[in-house]
């Protein structure tokens, strides 16, 4: 056998040499597109945007002063002047207490959802109220789709 002469063609080993590029080329992509997600934290992003949403349209009702429909959003019962007894441990008066124009943040103009997380049977997240230097943190129940004060701080990354 000289220099020039080729061994003879193997289409069996040049499929399957292209089956394993092709799976290389893939499984590279796939690893790179995952890892940058991961990095910016998207996919997870998007499993609590109902928790996000139902935070965000009660901030929305209190920033528009409609307490009443804000305290149904709280509690996930809109129709909670029907039945007051049912709330007696966070009543609406103390509920105005904590979220009116009087309360520590004051008149509601802004607010922003600067980070959630799946903790346990919930959502916590961390929202910046008029812009403040220190969020409040919320907590939306998977289950009631209540929201409440979080016992849980999250950590901001400051």
């Amino acid at each position: 056998m000289t220099l020039l002469d080729a061994p003879p063609f193997n289409a069996r080993r040049a499929l399957w040499i292209k089956r394993i590029s092709i799976a290389a080329v893939v499984l590279f992509f796939a690893g790179f597109t995952g890892t940058i997600l991961y990095v910016l934290d998207f996919p997870w992003q998007l499993w609590n945007w109902p928790s996000d949403h139902r935070v965000n349209l009660f901030l929305d009702d209190v920033q528009a002063g409609n307490l009443q429909k804000a305290y149904g959003q709280w509690n996930n019962d809109f129709q909670w002047q029907q039945h007051p007894d049912r709330y007696k441990l966070y009543n609406f008066a103390a509920f105005q207490r904590d979220w009116g124009p009087h309360s520590d943040y004051g008149v509601i103009k802004s607010h922003r959802i600067i980070v959630a997380k799946h903790v346990g049977n919930g959502v916590v997240m961390g929202v910046d109220i008029n812009g403040g230097s220190t969020p409040i943190f919320l907590r939306v129940d998977n289950k009631t789709h209540q929201i409440g004060f979080s016992p849980i701080e999250l950590y901001i990354g400051q």
